[in-house]
């Protein structure tokens, strides 16, 4: 694939965060990295010159652009680790292990502690991360303890053993930090409750803690301690840009494959995404042609066998496979499951995001290759929001312009498969209207613009276009009817304060999708008639200015008015000119006739 085209490729991808991989010609990954935003990231490989003869060799050897889009940036970070540990690139430096990522832990025992840890054991306490910002852990671990005075010793506090009086408080307690569980001052079920809320709080139900700290900074602040009050507005600031749990990283998902699928008219869309050990360490989507008429369910489990049994991909023993629908047939040792809430319902989620950005890239490349399919495409859309007979492959588009009722003129602008033809482009001078009269004005112009081409037997467009509202297209319509071709021409109009589309003889407007492309052609032939009659316009009354004086003089011709104007810069230095000064630039005769008309004035 050349440089062109993955350019092509790089700048069709989504403005969103995530992780792309370049892949070579033997289908190896090369590299990985991650990006706030992907269309801008990948684009610079394919944009410029690198001074880095390293980047350059690697865009060398790409051959293959894949991308998988997440919610942050940090969910980016958190792939890309991931990813590279797994595949290794060449060109990638080797990341740190999982133990440069903090983790926060609430650990399996009586009267559980919540503590930060970098290391993950499989004892069936709940880990929560992994975070990319300690000072955020060691913030929320602070709060966890002060706002609900948890205890931070390492003691077995078994109820026998704080029965049989084993303990003795310790200086926490007496500085009120800890409510002294180990001697019976604090029950179970007390405790249990605060970490039912620090559990919640770690799920990203962070406003319990925010509304606590308010309160606190409020009293702190009424008691004129402003820097205890400062602090604790900073502590606000971050949980306010804290994002609880990625939803890249789930500790207690593993070994899950992830399947997805979107069906098209001759092709169907498949996401895979692999998990281990509660990370996404596969991505993968890919385009199924379809031979047959076959079903949604059919083809994603042909993806299935072939994804779980393929070389390429490695073998898949994923003892659960989640799926957006039930599937009629079961794997050894293997069970689907269609999730409804939770974090394996946002891994189902992700992955039909990413192949719905997928499937938008394929048809946009396609359309790329393949202009001609893409404009099929728009006017197929146009025929059908429009209520078309027939797809608008020919469109002509009207618009009036005049200044306070001098020099009307009007413009008729024609687009062939949606693009500007500018050589069938008319301009009219209005020749039967007296001042600003916008709807006898448009009469005006689409009867001479169609009797015209019926006279010479020229082809009618599919679709005429005019500027205005209800006024304009009752006007157009009329001469349609009065011409007998009202059933030949398609007629809309475009009132401009809401983009209203108007058909004769509806009341009711038709709103398009401000990101209709059934909208934009329409604008696009609007914007292009205003241009082009405002351009005619300026023309015609620059042009009329200058005939008032020059140009209706008996004698002097164009050229002789153009070297004037160049010489003395406009017609008031022309008319205030001796004799003389108008004698050295176009000679006795002419300076003659000049000087005698401007002194009869």
């Amino acid at each position: 694939m050349n440089k062109d085209t993955l350019r092509n490729i790089a700048n069709n991808l989504p403005n969103k965060p995530g992780v792309y991989q370049f892949f070579n010609k033997e289908e190896v990954i090369i590299y990985i990295g991650k990006a706030k935003n992907l269309t801008k990231r990948v684009g610079s490989y394919f944009s410029k010159k690198h001074d880095s003869g390293k980047t350059a060799i690697l865009v060398r050897h790409i051959t293959r652009i894949e991308h998988i889009i997440v919610e942050t940036e940090t969910d980016a970070l958190l792939l890309e680790s991931n990813l590279i540990k797994k595949y290794k690139p060449r060109y990638n430096i080797l990341l740190k292990d999982d133990k440069s990522y903090p983790w926060i832990c609430i650990k399996k025992e009586q009267f559980p502690r919540v503590f930060q840890t970098r290391d993950v054991i499989k004892d069936g306490s709940e880990y929560f991360g992994p975070y990319t910002s300690l000072h955020l852990v060691r913030t929320m671990i602070t709060m966890f303890r002060k706002v609900y005075l948890l205890r931070t010793c390492k003691l077995n506090l078994e109820l026998e053993n704080i029965n049989k009086g084993k303990f003795k408080v310790c200086l926490e307690y007496h500085i009120k930090n800890c409510k002294a569980p180990c001697i019976n001052q604090q029950s179970e079920e007390d405790y249990n409750k605060s970490i039912n809320d620090i559990r919640e709080i770690l799920k990203g139900k962070v406003h319990k803690v925010i509304s606590y700290l308010t309160k606190e900074m409020n009293n702190f602040a009424n008691k004129y301690e402003f820097e205890e009050a400062k602090k604790i507005k900073e502590r606000i600031d971050l949980l306010d840009n804290y994002q609880s749990k990625s939803t890249i990283v789930n500790s207690s998902i593993n070994n899950v494959d992830v399947f997805s699928i979107l069906d098209a008219e001759k092709y169907a869309y498949v996401n895979f995404l692999k998990v281990i050990n509660g990370k996404i360490i596969q991505a993968h989507s890919f385009e199924i042609k379809k031979k047959l008429d076959e079903s949604k369910e059919e083809i994603l489990l042909t993806a299935i066998v072939n994804i779980r049994q393929s070389k390429q991909k490695g073998v898949s023993n994923a003892e659960e496979i989640l799926v957006p629908f039930e599937l009629n047939y079961n794997f050894n040792y293997s069970v689907f499951k269609v999730p409804k809430i939770g974090d394996k319902k946002k891994l189902l989620d992700l992955s039909l995001r990413n192949l719905k950005y997928f499937k938008f890239d394929k048809e946009k490349q396609k359309s790329n290759l393949d202009p001609q399919k893409r404009i099929n495409r728009i006017l197929e859309t146009m025929q059908k929001e429009l209520r078309l007979p027939v797809k608008p492959t020919h469109i002509e588009c009207f618009d009036n312009s005049n200044l306070q009722g001098t020099n009307a003129v009007a413009a008729c602008v024609v687009l062939r498969d949606t693009r500007p033809s500018k050589k069938e482009y008319r301009k009219f001078n209005i020749k039967t209207v007296v001042g600003i009269d916008d709807f006898a004005s448009m009469r005006e112009i689409v009867f001479r613009r169609y009797k015209r081409l019926l006279e010479e037997k020229k082809e009618l467009p599919q679709l005429v276009i005019v500027d205005g509202g209800k006024g304009q297209l009752s006007s157009a319509y009329e001469i349609l009817k009065t011409l007998k071709i009202e059933n030949k021409i398609a007629l809309i109009g475009i009132a401009k304060r809401l983009e209203e589309i108007f058909f004769p003889e509806e009341n009711i407007p038709l709103y398009l999708d401000k990101n209709s492309e059934t909208l934009k052609v329409i604008q696009r032939a609007r914007d292009e008639a205003h241009r082009f009659g405002i351009t005619f316009h300026r023309n015609k009354r620059s042009k009329s200015m200058l005939n008032t004086e020059l140009y209706n003089i008996d004698g002097i011709g164009k050229k002789t008015v153009e070297i004037l104007l160049l010489k003395l810069k406009s017609v008031k230095n022309v008319k205030n000119a001796d004799f003389e000064s108008l004698k050295a630039i176009i000679g006795n005769s002419k300076a003659k006739i000049i000087s005698e008309y401007f002194a009869k004035l």
